[in-house]
């Protein structure tokens, strides 16, 4: 089966654009917004794990590798995706389901970046980052990306390939996995499940209409979402101490990821008893201003 001209036939071309237009849209493709924290992550992953000197041309190779292959995972994602997207009013107009970019040319462009990303560690950081890169992307696509449509329990898949850059960073810098990377591993995983709840409660409609079986999806009165947003947000108060009680930063550190954690706790407490979208977005919010303080603090008390 000649799988490209399948794609070429079924499939409507893009419409005419301007070049610097296509350029943006190819740009888009990328979801350059999320993934500037996949390279935030890895950042900290490979200062955490780094000894002595920072090795900076090592970590621009670093960034740059986790780059193209978070890149890709975006572009192939929306490949496969972009009849379901097509149907939700939030992405009706992205690239592909909008016609402006051909569903050939972002195939293309997909398996380029992830080739040559993984291609990219592997020569110039080592076999060990370029591995778990790989994963990374295989497990987004091939794993989270179809179980979006057959099982409220994508979330907590998706949460895994999720939680691996910081991880490559710490392989980066040191060629094997550490301390560093199991905890920014833990934090990042735990983190996720409240932040991406919240997103799919202020989106459940629009999952629904792209067959997408999210959890405040399939659990009509959030009975089950209240309770898994407040489990994980509880249990990333420890998780997020640990780095302090196994050596890694100091008390600095401790105190911030307390109060840190507790104030999100607070937000996804008002959520789940809500269940409104009001603190849904609230909790949004809260999560994606924790997270970089954590990470900040925990770079600058580093011990």
């Amino acid at each position: 089966m000649n799988t490209a001209a399948n794609i070429a036939t079924a499939e409507p071309r893009a419409t005419a654009a301007p070049p610097s237009s296509r350029l943006v849209d190819f740009y888009e493709l990328t979801k350059p917004r999320m993934n500037f924290l996949v390279v935030i992550t890895t950042m900290v992953g490979f200062c955490l794990a780094s000894r002595g000197r920072l090795d900076w041309l090592l970590l621009v190779h670093t960034l740059l590798g986790t780059a193209m292959t978070a890149a890709a995972a975006s572009v192939l994602n929306q490949f496969v995706e972009r009849d379901l997207d097509a149907k939700m009013p939030r992405t009706r107009n992205r690239p592909l389901p909008a016609g402006r970019i051909a569903p050939r040319e972002a195939l293309v462009m997909g398996v380029s970046l992830g080739v040559t990303g993984v291609a990219y560690l592997a020569m110039l950081v080592n076999p060990l980052t370029a591995l778990i890169g790989f994963i990374t992307l295989a497990s987004y696509v091939f794993v989270y990306t179809p179980l979006k449509r057959r099982t409220s329990l994508n979330t907590v898949v998706g949460a895994v390939p999720g939680a691996l850059p910081p991880v490559m960073g710490c392989t980066a810098a040191l060629g094997a996995l550490s301390p560093e990377a199991l905890v920014l591993f833990a934090i990042l995983f735990f983190w996720q499940m409240p932040h991406f709840l919240a997103i799919a409660i202020l989106y459940r409609d629009d999952y629904a209409l792209g067959g997408f079986k999210m959890l405040p999806v399939v659990d009509g009165e959030l009975n089950f979402t209240s309770r898994q947003i407040v489990l994980y947000a509880a249990a990333l108060v420890p998780v997020s101490l640990t780095p302090s009680l196994i050596g890694i930063a100091g008390p600095r550190y401790f105190a911030c990821a307390v109060l840190g954690g507790l104030a999100l706790l607070s937000f996804a407490v008002s959520c789940a008893t809500t269940r409104s979208r009001g603190d849904a977005r609230l909790l949004f919010l809260a999560s994606i201003i924790y997270l970089p303080l954590l990470l900040a603090v925990l770079m600058i008390d580093k011990t």
